[in-house]
């Protein structure tokens, strides 16, 4: 593994790698690149380049669908940072529910007052609030966030709705039994005293909650926001916020619109902004590339299908990523067939409209004799 790095990438992680993997300084010299938020939208890679791993979960800075036509396959890193923004949503829901900043505003204003003790006692009913226990709130989305906030709700006492049309088992089994679970997003809201969404940011969620669904909101619920802003119509919010019926916004994503909003809290995108969560996160994309690069197995791609071939059972392993066109894998046996090999192994997936398949042969077989293959993107012996 020739790693390069386009964004200052965790040194415990990068510690890990030993012996002839490592970094190198020159794109042109790497099989892989680590990046964090760099922008790559406009990127031209060389061909030597095999991957690309984003250490974090988001991956709109990176050109999917270029890429994997180029057959450069994209990881990232689902769950990796979970925890950390875990914690800041439980933050955000204490800061929505007791006038914390407000007061300590206060306080810094105050500071001149000799006094402050006491004038605080005069001055504190300003900044009260509620407690959480016992109150009503509602995750949007049940994915690696989402699963922890519920979870970690229930446990400071709070009645958790879950929602999510699409759980999985694994995630099913990881659900606390006292979280009330629905497919249907207006039956989740409509009692919730807090709304948090854990979605991922796609033309099916844009603009999720909008006019109609705050309207099945309670008056004075608040909302939290450390998905992507974009699932937010912020019109909407803002009319929703001045006329008092959502009592305070909490989002993680500043823009120029909501900043101006009254009743908000914004942070500058610190969900995922803890020492652990980014070495979680580059360790993590570094073993998902060092598994693809030594054994072709992809796992966390965006742009390519999740495949384990486990290590390679033959003389030598053959990845080829594709198109997903009929009757491609007919072509692949007859190649080893007519190179006088067996397969031992022989996997394929697909997603979309690009494939990728793993064989291994008892004998060696010429690379280039694949290529000739209808919709063949690249071809890599290991």
């Amino acid at each position: 593994m020739k790693a390069f790095c386009l964004n200052n990438i965790s040194k415990v992680a990068l510690d890990t790698l030993k012996g002839k993997d490592g970094t190198v300084d020159n794109i042109e010299a790497c099989d892989s690149i680590l990046v964090r938020s760099a922008e790559m939208k406009e990127m031209d890679l060389p061909e030597n380049v095999l991957a690309v791993a984003r250490a974090g979960a988001g991956v709109n800075n990176i050109p999917l669908d270029k890429y994997a036509k180029e057959g450069v396959v994209v990881f990232n890193t689902p769950g990796a940072n979970a925890n950390a923004v875990k914690e800041l949503v439980l933050a955000g829901l204490l800061l929505a529910s007791r006038d914390i900043i407000g007061g300590n505003e206060w306080v810094k204003a105050n500071t001149a007052d000799e006094n402050i003790g006491k004038t605080a006692e005069k001055a504190k009913k300003a900044f009260a609030g509620t407690e959480i226990l016992g109150k009503t709130i509602a995750v949007v989305g049940l994915g690696a966030i989402g699963i922890l906030v519920a979870n970690a709700c229930v446990k400071l006492g709070m009645k958790v709705v879950g929602y999510d049309p699409f759980l999985s088992t694994q995630n099913a089994l990881k659900l606390d039994a006292k979280v009330r679970y629905t497919t249907n997003l207006k039956d989740a809201v409509k009692e919730a005293d807090f709304v948090t969404i854990h979605v991922p940011a796609m033309e099916t969620t844009k603009g999720m909650i909008n006019d109609e669904l705050i309207e099945e909101m309670k008056k004075n619920v608040c909302i939290l926001n450390f998905s992507r802003d974009t699932l937010v119509k912020e019109d909407a919010l803002g009319a929703a916020l001045e006329a008092g019926n959502v009592r305070k916004y909490v989002t993680d994503f500043a823009n120029a619109k909501v900043v101006n909003f009254k009743n908000t809290i914004v942070l500058p995108h610190l969900g995922a902004s803890t020492e652990e969560a980014e070495d979680n996160c580059a360790l993590m994309a570094i073993q998902q590339l060092k598994d693809y690069l030594e054994n072709g197995n992809i796992k966390n791609s965006v742009n390519y299908p999740a495949i384990d071939a486990g290590v390679k059972n033959g003389a030598v392993r053959i990845t080829i990523n594709h198109k997903n066109v009929p009757g491609v894998i007919n072509h692949f046996t007859k190649v080893v067939a007519d190179a006088g090999a067996n397969i031992n192994t022989l996997v394929s997936q697909s997603r979309g409209e690009f494939a990728y398949t793993i064989l291994d042969a008892d004998k060696a077989v010429d690379a280039n004799l694949f290529k000739g293959v209808e919709g063949v993107i690249r071809v890599r012996v290991i």
